[in-house]
Order: C-alpha cells, then sequence, then structure tokens
C-alpha cells in the first residue's frame, strides 16, 4: 500500500522499537538503498519511528525522522503505510500497536514470535479481511527464510514434519559443554558474559523460545490455527556433562531441537533436549546457528541453516519482508487462509513412539542390573544398550542404558518403578533419541 508523499512513490515505515534490530533496519534500508532499488518498483522508506528513550544514542542518524512517543501511535501515523514492530512481548503495546495498525489499514511486519504465538491466528484473520500483510519472516529462525520457502517454495507439498534447532542460545550452550566439559552452570554463565545468553535466561534455556517458534511452524507446515498451549515443553537446565560424553559414546549428540509431525493419533508439538545421531546432518549444526528441517511428500527433505538472531539476521528478514509488500506481494499469514485454520487435533502424549536414553545412579550391588531388567521386562520396554563401569562395590555408580522404540507412556512407568527400587539414589534422567534424519 505504498502511496504519494513528499519524495515520490514510495512504502512509508513506521519503526516501533529501536533496540538491537530496530536500529540494524534503519542501517540496512539506508546502507543497501541501491540494491533494494533494483528489486523493489518503489522505495522503501523510514518516516517515522518510536522508542522508549529519545536521548539514548544509537550510532544511527533518526533526527530525518518523526519521533513519535507512543507507539501505538504508529498505527494512525499519517505517513505510515507499514508498522514495522520490535518491540517484544505477547501483550502490552505490542499487541495494542498491531491491532490499530490493522484497524487503520496499515501492513505489519514483527518479529516478535510470543506475540503470534499465542494471538497469531486472530491477528492473521483481522490482516486478511482487511486486504493486508501481516509478514513475520523475522520471528522464526532469524534470517533463514524458512516461512517464505514453507508458504511459497513448499506450497505443493503434504508436509509430514518440521523440526530443528530453534534457539542459539542452547545450541551453543550444548556446542561448548560438548567441547570443553564444563557443566551446564559454568557455560551459561560464560554465555550470558558474552552476550549470548540474558541475564535471565529462562526464556531460552527452559524451552519457551524455541515453542514459541515451532508452534508457528507447525501452523505453516500443517495448515492448522496456531497452538502454542499444545506444544510440549522441556529445556537444557537438566543436560549434564556426563550425559553429552555418554551420548558421544553412544555415537550421538544432544541438541535442543523443536519438532512438529503428524502421527496416525494426531499432530505433535515437541521441544526437548534429545539424542541425535552423531552422523546426521543437523548434529553437525554447532554454536549459535539454526537449523531448519521440512520434509515434503513430493520435494523430500530439505535443510536451512543459518543464523537464528541478532541485528544482521533479523533486520535481512524484516526487509524481505516489507520488500515484498512493496511488490505488492500479500499473501495468507499462515500459508492457508486464517479463516480455514481449524484447531489441531493433538496427539496424545503417551502413544509418541521412540528409543529412550536413561542415565541411573545406583548402588553397586548384586542384583541391582536385575532390578532394573526386571522393571523394562515388565512393561515391555527393550534394552538396546548399556554402559556400566568399573565396579565400586558399595558405592554409587551410574548405569547408562538406551531402549529399542517403545511409547513414552511406557518409558514413564518405567522410570516410576525404577524410583521405588532402593538400589537406585535418584530419579532416572531421561531423554529421547530422535533419528528423524
Amino acid at each position: 500500500m505504498a502511496v504519494e508523499n513528499a519524495s515520490g512513490r514510495a512504502l512509508r515505515v513506521g519503526i516501533a522499537g529501536l533496540g538491537t534490530v530496530g536500529v540494524g533496519v534503519v542501517r540496512l534500508l539506508e546502507e543497501n538503498r541501491d540494491i533494494l532499488l533494483q528489486h523493489c518498483p518503489w522505495p522503501i522508506e523510514v518516516t517515522a519511528v518510536s522508542a522508549r528513550d529519545r536521548r539514548k544514542n544509537r550510532d544511527v542518524d533518526l533526527s530525518k525522522y518523526d519521533w513519535v512517543d507512543d507507539p501505538v501511535a504508529l498505527a494512525s501515523h499519517p505517513k505510515v503505510d507499514v508498522v514495522v514492530e520490535v518491540i517484544g512481548g505477547s501483550s502490552g503495546p505490542a499487541k495494542l500497536l498491531i491491532e490499530k495498525a490493522i484497524a487503520n489499514k496499515r501492513h505489519v511486519v514483527t518479529a516478535n514470535k510470543a506475540l503470534l504465538a499465542e494471538h497469531g491466528t486472530v491477528l492473521a484473520r483481522s490482516a486478511e479481511k482487511a486486504g493486508l500483510a501481516l509478514a513475520y519472516e523475522a520471528a522464526v529462525a532469524g534470517g533463514i527464510p524458512i516461512i517464505k520457502s514453507m508458504r511459497e517454495g513448499l506450497a505443493a507439498n503434504r508436509i509430514e514434519h518440521v523440526y530443528g534447532i530453534l534457539n542459539g542460545t542452547c545450541n551453543y550452550i550444548l556446542t561448548q559443554m560438548r567441547e570443553t566439559g564444563r557443566e551446564f552452570a559454568d557455560v551459561l554463565a560464560e554465555a550470558q558474559k558474552l552476550g549470548y545468553a540474558e541475564a535471565d535466561p529462562s526464556f531460552d534455556v527452559d524451552g519457551i523460545d524455541a515453542a514459541h517458534k515451532l508452534s508457528i511452524l507447525t501452523s505453516v507446515a500443517f495448515g492448522v490455527a496456531v497452538n502454542f498451549d499444545g506444544v510440549r515443553i522441556s529445556g537444557i537446565r537438566n543436560v549434564s556433562a556426563a550425559d553429552i560424553a555418554y551420548a558421544d559414546e553412544l555415537g550421538y549428540r544432544i541438541k535442543l531441537l523443536g519438532i512438529g509431525r503428524k502421527s496416525p493419533h494426531g499432530i505433535e508439538q515437541r521441544v526437548h533436549a534429545c539424542m541425535v545421531p552423531a552422523a546426521s546432518t543437523i548434529a553437525k549444526v554447532d554454536g549459535v546457528y539454526n537449523a531448519v528441517v521440512t520434509n515434503g511428500n513430493f520435494v523430500g527433505e530439505n535443510m536451512a541453516i543459518g543464523r537464528g538472531a541478532g541485528r544482521g539476521p533479523t533486520a535481512s528478514a524484516i526487509v524481505a519482508d516489507l520488500m515484498d509488500i512493496a511488490r505488492g506481494r500479500i499473501l495468507p499469514a499462515f500459508s492457508a487462509p486464517a479463516e480455514t485454520l481449524e484447531p489441531a487435533r493433538q496427539a496424545p502424549v503417551g502413544l509418541h513412539a521412540g528409543s529412550y536414553y536413561l542415565r541411573l545412579m545406583v548402588v553397586d550391588k548384586p542384583g541391582v542390573i536385575a532390578d532394573i531388567a526386571g522393571v523394562m521386562r515388565d512393561e515391555s520396554v527393550s534394552m538396546e544398550a548399556m554402559i556400566q563401569r568399573a565396579r565400586s562395590p558399595g558405592e554409587a555408580v551410574p548405569i547408562v542404558l538406551t531402549t529399542h522404540e517403545t511409547t513414552e507412556a511406557a518409558i514413564g512407568r518405567v522410570v516410576a518403578r525404577l524410583a521405588n527400587v532402593n538400589s537406585i539414589l535418584e530419579p532416572a534422567h531421561v531423554l529421547p533419541i530422535e533419528t528423524l534424519s
């Protein structure tokens, strides 16, 4: 919806939020102006900005733009055609701004995965009724154009599953733990000093950030309403250096994965630390990088790898959405029209099938292995491999085992019964084994 203004025919942009990402968008539009003009029929110009602190030094000249103290006022600013929301948060000013922008016939570009995970379907319906864009490439996997890939390039396929490394902070921590042998708390503290983790890291390390992104990917992949509440979530706090070492010995790597999959019982959405084969491609994606894997019934498997956060990658994704709007490419936000997005049938958690890793701390005495084997036999869970170190009679020793394919319900029963075995000193530590690729 570009209009005539004093500078000529242009798409006029108002930016709410001038942190790392907001400033990155301003810089990209300025520094790559010549490139954008090669690809867009009209210039893309920032005309208004809003942030909490007008006096803060952001190392970019903002004097040529209208300053708006209240970000929600950008929704009715006379020189704004598109609102870029990079405030963050699933409610408050960010939500109100987007709602007002749509009501006032302004397109919206956002990087706000939390808001989309909780309110995306409703906002998409409003935007589509008004003939407006609700674009959010930057909300999932940063600079990886995964939404565009799924919504456009893979649109002719029936997607069977989508999964990936969706949080760079967790991937960095797990990589460092593997490479250095250090424990989680030590590596987390280092990540905070380096700026890879927030002062309060719970949003990342407890899997919430990845779950927000997964719920969006699942909607796009399967044509269902966004269902963040349907994601089963756990993080990486309980992954130990010992688990990572055992995984290596068994031929695996530990990754935090977000997994959306169709099963005969419904749609699964899971975010958890899990073991993946060391030879798989996703096992080799390290550091702060993200990776997303899709599987379509005609195209087969695709993987996209890139930086999932940061000024440059996120700004790149936002400006790509602005370019689409400037070109007049207004597509349904979640691939299928929002009015057709129905709630998905959730697969019961206990029916999930797969293999598992269990680490037990036991008193080294005769009969303990037989006790463990008896519990597993009674629950029809078959052992695939076991690691038991040199004996220390009467002392606490670890026992590690992996299972053949079973159900999550059966593993839950095994863990519950093992907790009542006297020679087992603490609850079993369990990790799923994923072999999706």
